[in-house]
């Protein structure tokens, strides 16, 4: 399984970059994966209201939550969230919030 190196340590990720272990996740590693796997360079506070409320989801629901709802939870439209995450929702936004790769769209 590939993998990245980040901190002296290998953590595997899927084909797609997504981490396999979501218990490994925490700020610090969001912060990598955002410049790493998204080319972004600094993570402003819409950013983190984003993966924060992805994380906490994921963690009480086992999934990620469907656009409409990340959408109204976040007061975030989707076409702010694409200038936020330019790989989108699922592909940018989960990644760098620790979950693993979304079965169903974002």
């Amino acid at each position: 399984m590939p993998h990245i190196d980040y901190k002296g340590t290998q953590i595997e990720v899927d084909e797609d970059g997504f981490i396999t272990d979501p218990s490994l996740w925490d700020e610090e590693l969001a912060i990598f994966l955002a410049e790493y796997a998204e080319g972004i360079s600094e993570l402003t506070d819409d950013h983190w209201k984003l993966i924060h409320y992805l994380n906490e989801y994921y963690h009480e629901n086992g999934i990620a939550p469907m656009i409409r709802k990340l959408c109204k939870a976040t007061g975030f439209k989707l076409k702010y969230i694409y200038e936020l995450f330019p790989g989108g929702p699922a592909k940018g936004a989960c990644k760098v919030a620790g979950l693993p790769k979304p079965t169903g769209c974002v």
